[in-house]
């Protein structure tokens, strides 16, 4: 006599099975009945710990299903034993334990300010040294003709440069096409400067402020936001300590990053 299973449940009513995936330090994820979002600091006997971009931490037991990995549902575990490492990079890269640096390559990346070459190395700085690729910084814009022409870019050494508010019909707009060739390729973003890159909520505020013409913008947005600074920087750490992935910052400076990199790391 065949034997028939006691579970009459039909196959599209069953609860899916979901991944289960290591809380390994550095991993970002969504307890989706809080809504809180942050990066896994700590994992122990039944919990795990998450901190937010603005450092407040939460507890959260390991539930089945307890969580969301880029949208996606999935079951938290304790990590192996052994050192625990990312599963990441700060650029949401698949992060590669053990690799080491390549050799630079012949090809560069430069961006315009100390600024936006210390943003580009905290979210893509692991990238980066894997690739080989040597991040530069130019004093202004117009030194941009006399870098390319000093430089020579060629199959083998490409030259990649991002540049603040570059829209057309600008003065940086026209360098930019004067200096673009096969191989040096000039992409930017549109913001003033590159604090405007970073998403608002990450910094803890609501929007960018507006200056007015004639103001020094860098100084103009610390008076609006009310931030008592003795300089600039003492503001930009403040904003850079803000970012602690590519989820902070907004795309229009993330595609054209990424796309450097890809035209600079492109076989010749």
């Amino acid at each position: 006599m065949r034997q028939y299973s006691a579970d009459l449940t039909p196959p599209w009513k069953k609860p899916q099975s979901v991944p289960e995936v290591p809380a390994e330090p550095g991993l970002v994820v969504e307890e989706p009945g809080t809504g809180f979002c942050g990066a896994v600091i700590r994992c122990e006997a039944g919990t795990v710990t998450l901190e937010d971009r603005f450092g407040k931490h939460r507890v959260f037991p390991l539930e089945p299903r307890g969580f969301l990995l880029e949208g996606r549902v999935v079951t938290l575990v304790r990590p192996s034993s052994g050192p625990a490492r990312p599963t990441r990079t700060a650029s949401g890269s698949v992060a590669v334990p053990g690799a080491r640096a390549r050799v630079a390559r012949a090809g560069r990346v430069y961006v315009e300010g100390r600024h936006d070459a210390e943003l580009v190395e905290k979210v893509w700085g692991d990238d980066l040294r894997i690739e080989g690729v040597v991040v530069e910084y130019l004093e202004g814009v117009d030194d941009l003709p006399s870098i390319v022409e000093s430089f020579a870019p060629g199959p083998d050494a490409r030259l990649g440069v991002l540049v603040d508010h570059l829209v057309p019909g600008t003065k940086e707009w026209r360098i930019a096409q004067g200096v673009t060739s096969e191989h040096a390729l000039v992409v930017g973003h549109p913001y003033i400067d590159i604090w405007e890159a970073v998403k608002p909520a990450s910094v803890g505020i609501e929007a960018w402020p507006r200056v007015p013409r004639g103001v020094d913008w860098k100084t103009g947005v610390c008076e609006a936001l009310g931030w008592r600074v003795t300089h600039t920087g003492e503001a930009w750490r403040r904003i850079l300590d803000s970012v602690r992935s590519y989820k902070d910052l907004e795309p229009q400076l993330l595609g054209r990053v990424e796309e450097l990199i890809d035209f600079v790391t492109a076989p010749s």
